[in-house]
């Protein structure tokens, strides 16, 4: 996890060594060539928890409304059904996710140099994934934006690598990125094996970040492939959320998950999302229209924007390529319910995988099993992917800290306590 100078003194120790464990701080900007030595991983693992311990107190030094929170620690309870024990996209059993966030420089924007305020997250359906597949399917509400690799994935029903989510102009190098782990993973790649064509999503951090610099390095999106874990999700402005704008508030990294009951076959829907969507005036948390009484003496410095969201779905219960490209259409749903129209000029992708089935990478019989559930009893699945990426939204937003980016501009996070104020008064 790369995450650059900023923060309390504390959490700029533990990060300026976690980064010296892994070989890859940066002095003037400029990743450090030479590679990972593996001797220092389990250094790096200890400070990684530490940093994961002590998130949150990161927010009370760049936030002025205090410690930041979760929906549910500040009382938000969305829907029926109950998370899974992290509430995140790691409460499906196999699914990791990583971090390398970028922040260094401030003030007038020098196209190329800076000042960065990016990153890259990157989601592994499963270990292995490329000799054992996810079935996966996808839906796009609106195509403002852009998710690679959705060709291969309509075509062949799976998923079989890991997906990174990062800023527009960053695509090509999170690509490269993706390409160099496999290839490391897998030798063979494009010479005795299949090629690959990864999948990556995108949105626009140009508000906050030097965009142009393309800062997102290979280096990185392989540190934070080595990095992920199925533990905690960081969220907020982490990884590829650290430039992201929501709702006119600040944005990013959301997760969130359900777990369905025995009766209902106790599997477990996570949803991570990177938010970058929406109008102030739009917000809705919970049914409440917030971002309609949030501030009406003035308007939020980007009400105007509309972004775009990628919201990443897994799931443990068994589904084929078309029941999920159905579960990945019900996010919209969530997405709507926090008050988003998919405007004109939006990105809405959405992407669901199972880890309920493996697809072999060369089956060595004409057939292999694989388990369905039937489409009578996919409605609790429907129920909690949509109660999931809402409720991913709103963590994406409570967690988000006030960010000052390139030309001084700045973003805030939305006030904890007038949050609080307003879902009170409409309960």
């Amino acid at each position: 996890m790369n995450i650059g100078l900023r923060g309390s003194t504390p959490l700029l120790v533990i990060r300026w060594l976690h980064l010296m464990s892994l070989g890859r701080f940066r002095m003037d900007g400029q990743p450090v060539k030479e590679g990972v030595d593996r001797s220092r991983s389990l250094i790096s693992f200890i400070l990684l928890i530490l940093l994961i311990l002590i998130n949150d107190q990161t927010a009370v030094a760049e936030s002025p409304d205090g410690a930041r929170a979760r929906a549910r620690d500040l009382g938000i309870v969305i829907g029926r059904y109950q998370p899974g024990p992290r509430n995140a996209i790691t409460d499906v059993a196999g699914v990791k996710v990583g971090h390398v966030t970028l922040v260094y420089g401030e003030g007038k924007l020098t196209p190329g140099k800076g000042p960065v305020r990016t990153g890259v997250t990157v989601i592994i359906p499963r270990d292995d994934v490329w000799h054992n597949k996810v079935p996966a399917g996808a839906f796009v509400l609106n195509g403002t934006g852009e998710m690679t690799g959705l060709a291969w994935v309509a075509e062949s029903g799976f998923l079989e690598y890991p997906i990174g989510l990062t800023n527009t102009l960053n695509v090509p190098r999170v690509a490269n990125g993706v390409m160099t782990w496999m290839i490391k993973q897998y030798p063979g790649i494009g010479i005795t094996d299949d090629t690959l064509t990864p999948v990556v999503a995108e949105c626009d951090d140009s508000r906050l970040n030097d965009s142009q610099g393309r800062h997102v390095s290979e280096d990185d999106v392989v540190a934070a492939l080595d990095t992920a874990s199925n533990g905690p999700v960081l969220e907020g402005a982490v990884g590829a959320g650290t430039g992201m704008v929501s709702y006119g508030f600040k944005g990013g990294i959301g997760t969130s998950s359900r777990r369905l009951s025995d009766q209902e076959g106790g599997y477990t829907v996570g949803v991570l999302v990177n938010a970058n969507h929406g109008r102030r005036d739009e917000l809705m948390v919970n049914g409440v229209p917030v971002g309609k009484w949030y501030d009406r003496d003035s308007q939020a410095a980007v009400s105007g924007s509309e972004g775009s969201i990628i919201v990443v779905i897994a799931t443990d219960a068994p589904l084929d390529a078309r029941q999920l490209g159905r579960l990945a259409k019900r996010a919209a749903l969530g997405l709507a319910r926090t008050g988003s129209t998919a405007r004109h000029g939006s990105g809405d992708f959405m992407l669901a995988f199972s880890t309920g089935n493996t697809i072999p990478h060369y089956p060595e019989t004409p057939t292999f099993p694989m388990t369905r559930m039937a489409d009578t009893h996919l409605n609790p699945l429907f129920t909690a992917t949509v109660e999931a990426t809402e409720e991913a939204i709103v963590n994406a937003l409570t967690m988000a800290t006030t960010t000052i980016g390139r030309d001084d501009h700045r973003v805030d996070a939305i006030s904890l306590s007038k949050l609080n104020a307003l879902l009170s008064a409409h309960r």
